[in-house]
């Protein structure tokens, strides 16, 4: 080809490229677009091929995709160079000159060079390969050769051994995403549900010879009419979706990325509304027909492989006049039974549960359940037989997690409770949930389900200690059910979904003290993580606030594990062992406040000391050897830290209550997952900033700090810090952070300048792409405290790296002193707490100053300026 030719190929294609392209914005026809992409692509190759010819005898052919004649508008161009031999130098030349050309062009092919037993072996090895060939179409060369490899390809297909390699990659894969339709970011082409699911369906189909489209599959007794018409349409719905991202990040994308969501909803011509944004209401409409997809995907693949490998029927035995077993699945007698009797419904799902030796439902069972859902209407959920048999599902001592996402898929669940249904593919952009508020739910209800299994018992083992106990403890996956049910409406979701599970309780029967305690469970079920995180657990009041909230023993048990099970049920990075020690803190030390045990801070301060001094003669440390350092604590260190605390930091700091130089000693924490820092030195400005830089630059993420300061003028710092990701050796961590932290006391307490520490990221983003499209916007609330002896700020903001060091640096700006801070952390977004004292909170006019500059460091606009 000359060098004139090749860009006036390339223009001829780039025009007719962007000619289908402004079809589609007119027709909106998916079918029409990829066609026709395709064709242009098909035409331009033929006229290359003239110019740089092909081996003497080979053939160009389309394979996957493109070789089934769907070309996206960013997809490679999937070829095969088929050869008749081996290729000589001269048949290696003429196919770089090809290749060379085809990058020319603009093409990006994805091309490889086989022969007829080439393919066959690479076929034989992976089915990947396999499937891409035998959606080959000739495009150029030799029309006999590809007869010969199609004849090939053909002879060596086993249909049976074909579904049972693509049903394991088709299983594989989901795994790999999780076995879900419902991520927030869900890939339309490879996550269950999306158009992969549809092609392997087809593939099968194929193979076995039922037929190449899904009005052939449904002639051939696979598919009812009105099944292939919904799966056609669901087709064409990814495809569309497909195009949309290829357009709108203009490049190969198949991810629905939150950076896309906007954009693709405003395409769609989807609206906002009072409560809910335009990108949630278009991603709840892709999860509907993921659904769909996954639920018509398992019928189809039960029904090829019972034809593929056909069983006799006698294996099947009754389960009662309804139901039978049949090859280990649950199978209905009568093809019309849920018609006549929709009672049926529910029950399927509780003989599933009651004979744990079924392995599934059938092909047929699930088939009849889909299309009979509509038969529960109000007439049906007000029947007392239903209602018993949903409380029975719940009741079962096995199988409810794995009923109730049957049910949810399946529709019978949205359908059952239609205030579920509204929270199905809802999403949440709050920075700390991974899944959609419905998989949340059923994460939750998981997570109480491990409770009360023995295997996991090491897991959770005061959670599985107290379900044992509690009665009724199916009444917490009624709570979880109900306890985000209004997400998404606006207005307080934990109080419009008490007054939800109030008339769920009311017309299911339950007891008045069951049905208080699923009200009271769903309008709290937040309270006791934010008293957990956000309060001071040694302040008395703060205790016996919270047990007054709870009530009794049963109440606080109930509360307790539904809000373990929440938070481990929102996201893989929320959970960790320092928020499950506090929980299980509050919780014993509610316990107790219940039982009359804890009464005033004076009590507590005499059995803390009581306590400490204990520890420290287990230690060997006689009682007048720590008497020099407990005389210059006041009563507020006692009450602020837990004895175990005080006798370690006595253990190391009695014979030197008022050392010459900087004291920093570091343990693992009780659970193992972060360290404990002691820090004791003479007080000096700037203090918790130098501090939290030295952590922040080390990537030590603060969970907990207590501040106080002396009657002699010393500052004795108690911290909890976790480590970073992949970072398990907490003795050499521990050992590192003495000696570093140590040293750069030290060089502060000289008066020499103290360089920022190395590895520090202020103002460098490390933030995820959602916290970047969803940020929080900052709050800060500053109270005074109930006995209006010190202030309480509260912040709200997106995290990021430096963010505590930036609050530091504004409180020794204001000269503010802090005496405690409760870190939390929640994917990536924080709430944090800081108990304050100083003048400049007092006076009005500095009061607004101190917040206004709080805004700013929470934001982060000086940093961003600095990075600028």
């Amino acid at each position: 080809m000359t060098a004139t030719d090749l860009p006036a190929l390339r223009e001829r294609l780039r025009d007719s490229r962007q000619a289908a392209i402004a079809s589609f914005r007119e027709h909106e026809r998916p079918d029409t677009l990829l066609q026709e992409l395709r064709r242009v692509t098909d035409h331009t190759l033929r006229e290359l091929v003239k110019q740089c010819p092909l081996p003497a005898g080979a053939t160009l052919a389309a394979v996957g995709g493109y070789g089934r004649g769907e070309l996206y508008p960013y997809s490679d161009v999937d070829l095969l160079i088929l050869l008749p031999h081996a290729p000589s130098a001269s048949d290696e030349s003429a196919i770089g000159q090809l290749v060379a050309a085809l990058w020319d062009l603009g093409m990006e092919p994805g091309h490889s060079v086989r022969t007829i037993e080439d393919c066959e072996r690479e076929a034989q090895a992976d089915i990947t390969v396999e499937t891409a060939l035998l959606e080959s179409r000739w495009l150029a060369g030799s029309r006999t050769l590809m007869k010969q490899f199609e004849a090939a390809m053909h002879v060596r297909l086993d249909p049976a051994a074909f579904f049972r390699a693509k049903r394991m990659e088709m299983q594989q894969r989901h795994a790999r995403y999780q076995d879900t339709p419902y991520a927030l970011e869900p890939n339309c082409k490879e996550s269950p549900g999306g158009l992969r699911d549809l092609q392997v369906i087809l593939w099968m189909a194929r193979a076995a010879g039922f037929g190449e489209s899904w009005r052939e599959v449904a002639s051939a007794g696979l598919l009812t009419a009105s099944e292939a018409r919904d799966l056609r349409k669901a087709e064409q719905a990814f495809k569309r979706l497909r195009i949309e991202l290829h357009l709108l990040a203009k490049r190969r994308e198949d991810r629905v990325l939150f950076d896309l969501q906007p954009a693709l909803a405003e395409v769609y011509g989807i609206k906002a509304t009072a409560t809910r944004r335009a990108s949630e209401l278009m991603m709840q409409r892709y999860y509907w027909a993921a659904r769909l997809v996954t639920q018509l995907n398992s019928i189809l693949v039960q029904n090829i492989e019972e034809r593929l490998f056909p069983r006799p029927a006698e294996d099947a035995h009754a389960i009662d006049e309804d139901f039978r077993s049949l090859h280990d699945r649950l199978d209905i007698i009568r093809d019309d039974a849920f018609e006549r009797n929709p009672t049926l419904l529910l029950r399927a799902f509780l003989t599933m549960q009651q004979h744990q030796e079924l392995k599934g439902m059938s092909a047929r069972t699930l088939r009849a359940i889909w299309h009979a859902r509509d038969r529960i209407d109000a007439q049906f959920r007000r029947n007392p037989v239903n209602r018993k048999l949903f409380l029975q599902i719940l009741q079962q001592p096995a199988g409810i997690v794995h009923e109730l996402r049957r049910m949810t898929m399946l529709n019978i669940l949205p359908r059952y409770l239609p205030v579920f249904r509204r929270i199905v593919g809802q999403m949440q952009h709050d920075l700390f949930h991974v899944y959609t508020v419905d998989q949340h739910t059923l994460q939750v209800i998981r997570n109480l389900r491990r409770f009360t299994m023995p295997e996991h018992a090491q897991e959770y083992p005061l959670a599985s200690q107290l379900i044992s106990e509690l009665d009724n403890h199916w009444l917490l996956y009624v709570a979880a059910l109900f306890h985000d049910i209004a997400k998404g409406r606006g207005g307080d979701h934990s109080e419009l979904g008490a007054r939800e599970v109030r008339r769920f309780a009311q017309d299911h029967g339950l007891a008045p003290a069951d049905a208080e305690l699923v009200e009271f469970l769903v309008r709290q079920h937040l309270l006791m993580s934010t008293v957990a995180q956000k309060r001071d657990l040694s302040d008395p009041d703060v205790i016996q606030g919270f047990a007054a909230a709870v009530k009794d023993e049963r109440h606080l048990t109930a509360l307790y594990l539904l809000t373990v099970a929440d938070i481990r049920g929102t996201s893989p990075k929320v959970w960790n062992a320092w928020k499950g020690k506090l929980l299980e803190d509050l919780y014993r030390l509610t316990l107790r406040a219940l039982g009359g045990g804890q009464a005033d801070a004076h009590t507590v301060l005499n059995d803390r000391k009581s306590e400490a001094a204990r520890l420290t003669r287990l230690a060997g440390l006689r009682d007048d050897a720590r008497e020099a350092f407990w005389k210059q604590l006041d009563v507020a260190y006692f009450l602020r830290h837990d004895a175990s605390d005080i006798a370690w930091h006595t253990r190391h700091l009695y014979h030197r209550p008022a050392p010459g130089e900087a004291v920093v000693k570091a343990r693992p924490t009780e659970h193992g997952e972060g360290l404990q820092v002691m820090v004791y030195t003479r007080d000096m400005p700037e203090l918790f900033m130098m501090i939290c830089g030295f952590f922040d630059a080390k990537s030590l993420s603060i969970q907990d700090a207590r501040i106080h300061t002396t009657r002699h003028g010393y500052a004795l710092d108690s911290f909890i810090v976790l480590l970073p990701d992949g970072q398990q050796d907490l003795r050499a961590q521990a050992t590192l952070v003495e000696h570093e932290l140590k040293q750069r006391l030290h060089e502060a307490s000289t008066g020499a300048p103290v360089p920022a520490p190395q590895g520090a990221i202020y103002g460098r983003s490390r933030q995820s792409r959602m916290s970047r499209l969803f940020p929080v916007p900052p709050q800060v609330e500053l109270q005074p405290d109930e006995r209006s002896k010190s202030w309480r700020l509260q912040v709200t903001a997106t995290d990021r790296p430096g963010l505590l060091h930036a609050l530091a640096r504004v409180f020794a700006h204001h000269a503010v002193n802090l005496q405690m801070a409760k870190v939390m952390t929640l994917g990536d977004r924080v709430e944090d707490v800081f108990i304050l004292e100083g003048p400049a909170l007092e006076r009005p006019r500095t009061q607004m100053q101190f917040e206004r500059d709080m805004l700013e460091a929470l934001s982060g606009e000086k940093a961003q300026k600095a990075a600028a």
